[in-house]
């Protein structure tokens, strides 16, 4: 089951506390910036681990300024779509989690669109403005740090996060091209854990280079282990399949 932390309470709590029932998902922000993208990120991932595990979501953005710009860099970052929340809880039994910045879960409290639902806070991005001449490799740098712990895009981080993007897109292009294998169980298994553990993306990175090196794992293997963990992080692993 997926748990995050509640930042209401520094607790773990189930992030769909009725399994499997539709739950909405909230990011609030302030404003455009990169903590604000940070913020739809991790919503993002949210979104992507409950479906995962087979609950149905809906993603609404609530206390943006400039939301059109804002969902440009958003869809540049490979985020998802997320719907106005002006009103109301979505379907089925309104549960919820809140997604928002650390400033505002600090001074903030409930939300009138999603009053008492779990929150989620998210530590700052530095510097405030993103260049997205990069897109994914500004969404890995975000990744390699957990949300609660606050990331600086400065231009050395975002060249080595590049260089290891591009790194393992070319070993999956190479893995796709021998006899596909299944995941293996425990494989799979520590994925889960990662990202059922309040999101915790670099344990999935962490499992991702474990897989690189094992000399016993089959390289279809290691393609199938690529394309499942992508469905949570985003990272269009295997987008250079196929390419001469």
């Amino acid at each position: 089951m997926l748990r995050i932390i509640d930042a209401r309470t520094g607790e773990p709590a189930p992030a769909a506390p009725a399994r499997r029932a539709p739950t909405r998902v909230e990011a609030h922000v302030a404003e455009r910036d990169a903590t604000a993208l940070r913020v739809l990120l991790v919503a993002d991932l949210l979104a992507r681990a409950l479906e995962l595990d087979g609950t149905p979501v809906w993603t609404v953005l609530t206390g943006a300024a400039a939301r059109d710009r804002l969902r440009e860099d958003a869809a540049a970052l490979g985020i998802r779509p997320f719907e106005d929340g002006a009103a109301g809880h979505g379907p089925g039994t309104g549960q919820g989690v809140r997604v928002v910045s650390e400033a505002v879960a600090e001074g903030a409290g409930g939300s009138e669109d999603a009053p008492g639902a779990a929150t989620v806070a998210v530590a700052p991005a530095h510097p405030a403005a993103i260049d997205l001449a990069d897109p994914d490799a500004v969404r890995l740098a975000l990744l390699v740090r957990h949300h609660h712990a606050r990331v600086d895009l400065d231009a050395a981080a975002l060249d080595e996060d590049r260089d290891t993007l591009a790194r393992l897109r070319r070993a999956v292009a190479d893995w796709a091209r021998h006899p596909s294998r299944p995941v293996p169980g425990e494989v799979r298994d520590r994925l889960r854990a990662a990202w059922e553990d309040d999101l915790d993306a670099p344990g999935v990175l962490r499992v991702l280079r474990r897989v690189e090196t094992d000399p016993d794992l089959p390289d279809g293997a290691r393609f199938e282990v690529c394309a499942y963990a992508d469905r949570f992080l985003g990272l269009h692993l295997t987008r250079d399949v196929g390419a001469e």
